[in-house]
């Protein structure tokens, strides 16, 4: 049995469902965030820019913005109905951190985007560790598999 193996399967003993109602709005947050930076492509661009990567081309910065709002928009979507989460929450784990590493921690003190980015990496790195849970698509599909 592969290390992933052991990790998952101890995921799936040691997950309550109460864990299930955070995974629902984190995913729903995501799917938000999303459907935020669609709408504000702009500020989303700016935000990368600001990022001091000034060696990066604006077609590469494009690039990054639509994976950002990709991941976070199916990603969020995958999470929330819970499918998928492990891998999911390992996808937006770069786009947490770079937010929190590069914008976040150079505004104020008492910004609540950092908090909220805070606890959003939190509970990506949990649902990473422990996955979907009893009540999510994922079990009901291999609940259906095993009759």
């Amino acid at each position: 049995m592969s290390m992933l193996s052991k990790i998952a399967a101890w995921g799936d003993r040691h997950h309550p469902a109460l864990f299930d109602i955070f995974r629902v709005l984190l995913g729903l947050f995501l799917l938000l965030k999303g459907g935020e930076f669609l709408a504000r492509q702009a500020y989303l661009e700016d935000a990368i820019a600001e990022m001091n990567v000034s060696w990066l081309s604006p077609p590469v910065i494009k690039v990054i913005m639509y994976y950002v709002i990709f991941v976070h928009m199916a990603g969020g979507l995958l999470i929330m109905i819970g499918i998928f989460t492990r891998i999911c929450s390992l996808l937006q784990l770069p786009i947490i951190l770079a937010a929190i590493l590069f914008i976040n921690i150079f505004t104020s003190p008492v910004n609540s985007d950092l908090w909220l980015s805070i606890f959003c990496l939190a509970f990506l790195l949990l649902f990473a560790l422990i996955g979907s849970g009893p009540i999510s698509l994922d079990n009901f599909l291999s609940k259906l598999n095993t009759d």
